[in-house]
């Protein structure tokens, strides 16, 4: 037979209300905190997973933080990049009016005045700083001005260098938030890109040399596989002319007779693949010079600035300054191309953060309400066992004081 203690029975109903006392303490914390999960003791397995989620919403945050910062300093990029390209486009026009129309030197004089503005204008704009006071086109320089001018002779030096910032929008996922600008201001193909087809200065005919192109991609690509061509056209009487190579021997044609012709106001001259238009009158001796694009043979847009300039302050003749505003603006085409194609990369780069943080943003609502499954409590729920813990609690407080003031004397009264 098994003996029940007056000091058993103490302990065992004791034990039960501090299991409903700490049981009701539970229920209370969740009631006044929200969360069903305060301590991982409450519940490992839910801890961890609160734990894995907050790390997740964390990292989402902070990813959606750099997208905004680079995505702000893209789009003051972009803008600024169309302005230049506005600012580009009006130099052309420009160039095209001074060419053109019979200007009285005043007129060309004003034109360089408006060209200098231009100029002065477009390294504001290269040394455009976003809201932290960065350059958007230093690369990775630290310098605040990475394009500067001598004031003097109006040269533009480029102090940044060619790399690029990038900011983290993901796990291994990066996206470039500014440009170098030299590939964009500095470093651009002289001419037409392939090739820079110039009259001599010293020729003493009316010939200018107006627009000229690849025409015959086979031929120019076997003329330029044994490296870059530096070909002379020269005009004897009547436009007669031939072409000859850097070393003085005959350039000959696909059929490998020398390429020799006679040139007509208005004509061309093609050879190796290229055509070359052309309009007045060469004198005997002079000569063009066609050299094809290479490393050594590029122009930054400030020197094509500069060289416009010049030339509409130069007082020369309508010759002169034609071959040499017709190659400006061939080399300005250079730097509106690479303007363009910034404004096409910086686009996309936008574009791939949009992407992004709409990702981010669909991610944490799910990951958000994940966390809540997890961690908040059904309040209803909770309610409801307050009220029944607290309603049992006291119904064995009430059954331990009756035992508690009963004995063995009770039943023998």
């Amino acid at each position: 037979m098994m003996r029940i203690s007056t000091v058993w029975m103490y302990q065992q109903q004791l034990s039960t209300m501090l299991n409903q006392q700490s049981e009701l303490a539970q229920t209370q914390n969740e009631v006044s905190t929200g969360n069903a999960i305060n301590v991982a003791s409450d519940n490992p397995t839910g801890a961890a997973q609160i734990v894995g989620l907050s790390h997740i919403l964390a990292q989402n945050t902070q990813y959606s933080s750099n997208i905004d910062s680079a995505n702000t300093r893209l789009s003051t990029e972009s803008t600024t990049l169309t302005t230049v390209n506005n600012l580009l486009s009006s130099v052309n026009d420009i160039g095209l009016s001074a060419i053109n129309g019979a200007m009285s030197s005043t007129d060309l004089s004003n034109m360089a005045t408006q060209l200098t503005q231009y100029r002065n204008q477009l390294v504001q704009l290269a040394n455009t700083t976003d809201a932290n006071g960065q350059a958007l086109f230093a690369g990775t320089s630290t310098t605040s001005t990475p394009f500067v001018m001598n004031s003097g002779t109006g040269a533009v030096s480029y102090a940044g260098n060619d790399q690029q910032q990038f900011t983290a929008i993901g796990s291994g996922l990066q996206v470039a938030n500014g440009d170098a600008g030299s590939p964009i201001f500095m470093s651009l193909p002289a001419g037409n890109g392939s090739f820079v087809a110039s009259a001599n200065s010293s020729n003493t005919g009316t010939l200018v040399v107006g627009s000229n192109s690849v025409t015959n991609t086979a031929a120019w690509s076997a003329a330029t596989a044994s490296g870059p061509v530096n070909d002379t056209i020269t005009f004897g009487a009547n436009g007669a002319y031939s072409v000859t190579d850097a070393s003085g021997n005959p350039v000959t044609d696909s059929s490998g007779n020398p390429v020799t012709g006679t040139y007509t106001d208005g004509g061309s001259i093609s050879f190796n693949g290229v055509t070359l238009s052309m309009s007045g009158t060469p004198a005997a001796g002079d000569t063009v010079k066609v050299q094809s694009d290479n490393a050594s043979n590029t122009q930054d847009i400030f020197t094509t600035l500069n060289n416009m300039i010049a030339t509409l302050q130069s007082g020369g003749s309508s010759t002169s300054i034609n071959n040499t505003l017709n190659r400006q603006l061939e080399s300005l085409n250079q730097a509106m191309n690479a303007v363009s194609t910034a404004q096409v990369s910086v686009g996309s780069r936008i574009d791939t953060l949009q992407q992004q943080s709409t990702s981010y943003s669909d991610l944490s609502i799910t990951y958000k309400s994940a966390l809540s499954d997890v961690q908040n409590v059904d309040m209803a729920t909770a309610i409801s066992n307050l009220s029944l813990q607290s309603t049992a609690l006291q119904a064995s407080q009430q059954v331990f004081a009756k035992i508690q003031g009963t004995s063995l004397f009770d039943y023998l009264r």
